[in-house]
């Protein structure tokens, strides 16, 4: 069993007064894809961003619980949240490239770092855009705006732009909801590809994706942790009545 690279202990998280989270402890097997599925409002977007601190940008969020990325408590003090997001990167649901170049933007979060070797940016862009199955659409085009590709290569762009900085941890929000299925299974063959590499959690609405392309998956339902298991376990096996009813479309 693959060690978890990434652990959350009985987090809650509040929107003022009000409680989205209820005591999430999961933990997030290294090198492994883990799908995270439930209705919408059922708090698996709301969690993923615990993940690398995004839930911090909105003032009104509290989080209780801890959060250890390595053994080391992200909530901590003394913890710098620009390379906590080089190291836990994510990819949001619509596709958002800046408005320059395919090769600004694959190379953005390595300028920021100060990286100004020439040789080493234009191989770190190659190896990120091959990683993210989107090398050959773009290779001849690097120089032209990331906006005038389509809405799936834009997305792989994005998951590149991630890759660039070479992070422990992929974030996925649901990264194929705004695309069509060829330019979906392009995103889901690219995840697949890169797995080995980097630890991967999906939130999904997706049944279907969920079951093809994650290890394990967590159904979440009114901001609690229903259940976490294999995936195939899950879809074969559920063991609660909830799980069942989600995944035979009762509700959701």
């Amino acid at each position: 069993m693959a060690k978890d690279i990434i652990t959350a202990e009985n987090v809650h998280l509040y929107y003022g007064q009000k409680e989205a989270l209820h005591g999430i402890s999961l933990g997030f097997p290294e090198k492994e894809i883990t799908a995270l599925i439930g209705p919408s409002g059922s708090g698996k977007s709301t969690f993923i961003r615990t993940l690398n601190r995004m839930s911090d940008l909105n003032p009104e969020v509290t989080v209780t619980g801890a959060i250890r990325l390595d053994g080391e408590d992200i909530y901590s003090p003394k913890t710098d949240t620009v390379e906590l997001r080089k190291r836990v990167g994510m990819v949001f649901q619509q596709p958002n490239p800046f408005p320059f170049s395919v090769y600004d933007n694959v190379t953005y979060g390595l300028r920021l770092s100060g990286i100004k070797d020439k040789a080493l940016l234009d191989q770190r862009v190659e190896e990120s855009l091959k990683q993210a199955a989107v090398w050959d659409e773009t290779k001849d085009h690097l120089k032209e705006n990331a906006l005038s590709f389509s809405g799936g290569q834009q997305q792989r762009i994005c998951i590149a732009r991630v890759l660039a900085v070479q992070p422990e941890i992929i974030l996925l929000d649901e990264p194929t909801s705004a695309l069509d299925p060829v330019s979906s299974a392009k995103v889901e063959d690219s995840l697949l590809a890169i797995k080995d590499q980097f630890t991967i959690a999906v939130v999904t609405h997706n049944m279907q994706q969920a079951s093809r392309i994650s290890d394990q998956t967590a159904f979440f339902l009114d901001g609690n942790l229903v259940e976490f298991s294999k995936t195939v376990d899950m879809f074969t096996h559920p063991e609660k009545q909830e799980t069942s009813d989600y995944l035979n479309g009762k509700f959701g």
